[in-house]
């Protein structure tokens, strides 16, 4: 069952909580599921039962300083002090291999929902033969000057107090503004979703809504920046499957305008395989919204074209 909770010790130190949820047919594949900022792989309950009963098993892990996983390393709202980035791929690659022992002789698709997209497509480029496609949903990986301006805050944050500590600004520049971008917002999380309901759950549910450290938030911004570089993407094989996914309403990633533009960037460097969906009514989260159901659908399907070919 999904909502069990277990636990893998990662090479890294951390102990990671996790779920899983088997295939409830002929297994296709293995998916390993990454979860956003500030949430936890529990929320991810509806979307892993539904890509159980297409015959996937499904793994979605905690990252570090997130949920229930523990590493001396990660104090809660922090990858790590040191070497973040390398630290949360390598959890991710824990638990690939973990399924992959269990599941042997399975193709493994990786998807991620926003901060998860932007460790998804840097892990696919750090472990290039591990990986049979790669999902990013929700992710900005063209902050642009914005992002630029965001690093050198933080920069000065971390003179100032250390990188230890909640960022005082980033939130403000991000889910602040975010909030208050969406008219007649009832909640500060409105941007979250159009449903009232899975706002309100999101702030009730005590695992999310976590204060990013300093350190997270420059950790987050290295990898935005990191992965579109082509001497990165040039690791990829071409013909790799990459699907991408974002709301026509989601201030996050400029009403989906990000995720156009991360797949023109693929295509021009000669990625064949690129599938792209803006669902135009979505704010950010894609598996929490009206007609989640008929995207879940959909990247079944695309999930179900991938494994027939590999």
């Amino acid at each position: 069952m999904f909502d069990e909770m277990r636990r893998h010790q990662s090479p890294t130190g951390a102990l990671l909580a996790y779920r899983h949820a088997a295939a409830e047919r002929a297994p296709r594949g293995i998916l390993i599921v990454l979860h956003g900022l500030s949430e936890h792989s529990g929320r991810y309950h509806r979307f892993a039962a539904a890509m159980a009963t297409r015959g996937y098993h499904v793994y979605a892990h905690d990252h570090r300083g997130h949920g229930r996983t523990r590493a001396p390393d990660a104090p809660l709202g922090q990858f790590a002090r040191r070497n973040g980035v390398a630290r949360v791929i390598d959890d991710v690659l824990a638990m690939r291999n973990l399924a992959t022992a269990a599941h042997a002789d399975l193709p493994v698709i990786l998807f991620g929902h926003s901060m998860g997209g932007l460790i998804s497509l840097n892990a696919a480029i750090a472990c290039p033969t591990e990986f049979d496609a790669v999902a990013v949903w929700n992710s900005n990986f063209s902050p642009g000057l914005a992002g630029r301006a965001g690093q050198l805050i933080l920069r000065i944050e971390r003179m100032l107090k250390g990188s230890d500590v909640p960022s005082a600004l980033l939130p403000r520049l991000t889910f602040g503004a975010w909030g208050q971008s969406i008219p007649n917002h009832r909640t500060r999380f409105d941007w979250l979703s159009t449903d009232p309901a899975e706002v309100d759950a999101y702030i009730a549910d005590p695992l999310s809504g976590i204060d990013a450290s300093v350190a997270l938030w420059r950790d987050l911004l290295a990898m935005s920046f990191a992965a579109p570089k082509r001497s990165h993407l040039a690791r990829l094989r071409r013909n790799l499957p990459i699907h991408l996914v974002g709301g026509g309403k989601d201030p996050a990633t400029d009403d989906g305008k990000a995720m156009i533009w991360l797949a023109n960037r693929l295509k021009t460097y000669g990625f064949s395989h690129i599938t792209t969906e803006i669902y135009q009514e979505m704010r950010h989260e894609t598996l929490h919204e009206f007609g989640a159901e008929g995207a879940t659908a959909a990247f079944a399907d695309w999930c179900d074209r991938v494994s027939a070919t590999n």
